[in-house]
């Protein structure tokens, strides 16, 4: 477990030398979205009964914050270590495919928590949290994470430069956290809408997340968990297969 470990240290220090970049800097842009809409329609929507606009944003703004970060984790190392030509020195060391998958996907998921857990801290001067279901909410988080750091795994592996990174990143990550449910409940949404947003994976993750803070939700906890397991699986299965196969890593 030598080379497992020093990869995942590596992988860490790696955003942590940076972190006002990586940490800091995402937590004061989620916080503004906070600022922006709770103001906005604060007093003007009820998305769960008794729960005020700015509680029901938090949780999903949270979540959105972990998802975004995980996946920009694992991919913009890849890309970097392939632009730089130093992949080399990763795929050398006799370190098996589990061992850079665990490495990768773990340093994706330490940031994404770290970027959650400093947005949690910064929102609680805005509202204090409910902790309905708390283990709910852990799970999810981390099952969010794992998922956005493999889909950056695979993401990083296919993309050889950063126009192309950027651009799953923009056309694929982006509106598919922002349609979610982040900002609203998908139950109002016209039926056409709420039937797309039942097919978003991501709507599963913040929706689960959620309901460990208020104990309410769009789709049954268990429902949103079978999903999510699914998509875990699905996720890192593709990502282990490319790794196993060398695909435009030692090509």
């Amino acid at each position: 477990m030598s080379g497992f470990r020093t990869l995942l240290r590596k992988e860490i220090l790696r955003f942590w030398k940076v972190v006002f970049q990586t940490v800091a800097g995402p937590v004061v842009s989620t916080v503004l979205y906070l600022l922006v809409f709770s103001n906005a329609l604060q007093g003007r929507v009820e998305a769960f009964p008794g729960v005020g606009y700015a509680e029901f944003l938090i949780p999903g703004l949270v979540m959105m914050a972990m998802q975004q970060n995980a996946f920009a984790n694992a991919s913009s190392s890849l890309v970097q270590s392939k632009v730089t030509g130093n992949i080399v020195f990763v795929l050398l060391p006799p370190l098996s495919v589990r061992d850079l998958f665990g490495a990768y996907v773990g340093a994706a998921v330490v940031r994404g928590l770290a970027v959650g857990a400093g947005v949690f801290a910064v929102t609680l001067f805005f509202s204090l949290p409910r902790f309905a279901a708390p283990l709910w909410a852990a799970v999810f988080a981390l099952l969010g994470c794992a998922i956005l750091g493999t889909m950056g795994l695979i993401a990083g592996i296919w993309a050889e430069k950063f126009d192309q990174m950027a651009a799953v990143q923009s056309f694929v990550i982006a509106p598919a956290t922002f349609l979610a449910g982040v900002f609203y409940s998908v139950h109002s949404l016209p039926p056409f809408w709420q039937a797309v947003s039942h097919l978003n994976p991501f709507f599963y993750i913040v929706d689960g997340f959620r309901y460990g803070f208020f104990g309410q939700s769009d789709v049954a906890p268990l429902a949103s968990l079978a999903v999510v397991g699914v998509t875990l699986l699905v996720t890192c299965a593709i990502a282990l297969h490319l790794l196993r196969s060398g695909y435009r890593l030692r090509h």
